[in-house]
């Protein structure tokens, strides 16, 4: 190979293998508006692994119902590369009555401002109050019953003392709902989005980066910003345009106020390709459509589908590597 070729060769695997400018602005803005997951999630300093390893049982147990027929997982389902979640527009209860919205993923979850649709909780602790008592999910009847359920059961003893080993022999609610949130707070998810904002270029394809682009221009990032693409605010549902289900008022029924009405907490977007069907009411059967929807009642754009398919495109780069198919 002459001095002229080799120069050519390298001049090609240079351009091959160097992030073009176009690139380089990208991954700069993409993590001013989003930044990247957190190695932890806030809390998680005081976990042991003995408490989550606990929380990790309890999680899966269906005696933490009334009728021993459900558990956590049964609606937030981590199994098998689920995203934490059924899958199902609303999920039924231990007696088979529907929940009255779709069930969010668990995934990162932790990161998020509040918990729930309307954010009517701040932390994991308290969200897992809310299912265990309601006579629509888990339907136990108080913290007691639950407490002396468990203390019945003999494998728990020594997995209790493990996790709080200043009150062996002794079970309290709330280190029930620590030991399950220490496990949740495992539940942290790693993309290849974000290892394209770790400067990893090649990591999305040159459609998903034309999906990404599409994604920023449009406006989705108004609402779907920070590390989780959302989780960390509340949004009207139809700034533009009027949704069609009136019948859910959102962060109202909470607050009372008149500017919360349909107003709910905008949704991650993390591992979002895994969590259909979409929307509080479970509505929307597939991405594309949740993305058309949205672009029209949030931004007042009737987007065409090449640019829907584009942003489905570059969502399916915010699924968990582990869970990829």
């Amino acid at each position: 190979m002459n001095i002229k070729t080799s120069f050519l060769f390298l001049s090609l695997l240079i351009i091959m293998c160097t992030p073009s400018e176009r690139t380089k602005t990208l991954i700069k803005t993409s993590n001013e508006i989003f930044g990247v997951i957190p190695d932890r999630m806030p809390g998680s300093e005081n976990d042991s692994l003995a408490s989550i390893h606990l929380g990790r049982k309890l999680y899966f147990d269906n005696r933490l119902s009334v009728n021993d027929n459900q558990s956590c997982n049964t609606c937030h389902n981590v199994l098998n590369k689920k995203a934490g979640v059924d899958n199902l527009s609303l999920s039924p209860g231990v007696f088979g009555k529907l929940n009255s919205r779709n069930t969010p993923t668990v995934l990162n979850s932790g990161f998020h401002i509040a918990q729930f649709w309307d954010g009517r909780v701040k932390n994991l602790e308290e969200q897992i109050r809310i299912p265990l008592f309601s006579p629509l999910q888990m339907a136990i009847p108080d913290e007691k019953y639950l407490i002396d359920k468990i203390y019945s059961i003999p494998e728990y003893k020594d997995l209790f003392e493990k996790a709080f080993p200043d009150k062996s022999g002794k079970i309290t609610f709330g280190q029930i709902t620590a030991s399950i949130s220490s496990f949740q707070r495992t539940f942290r998810t790693n993309d290849r989005f974000d290892d394209f904002q770790r400067g990893k270029y090649k990591a999305l394809t040159a459609d998903e980066i034309r999906g990404l682009e599409i994604f920023l221009a449009i406006g989705c990032a108004n609402c779907h910003k920070g590390p989780m693409l959302g989780g960390n605010s509340f949004q009207k549902m139809g700034v533009k345009k009027h949704y069609e289900n009136k019948e859910d008022t959102g962060r109202f029924k909470i607050t009372s106020a008149e500017e919360d009405m349909y107003v709910f907490k905008v949704p991650s977007l993390r591992n979002v390709a895994l969590t259909a069907p979409y929307f509080h009411d479970g509505s929307q059967s597939t991405l594309d459509l949740a993305v058309k929807k949205m672009a029209e009642i949030q931004l007042g754009k009737n987007l065409s589908e090449q640019e829907i398919e584009s942003i489905v495109t570059f969502l399916n780069a915010l699924t968990d590597k582990p869970r990829e198919n």
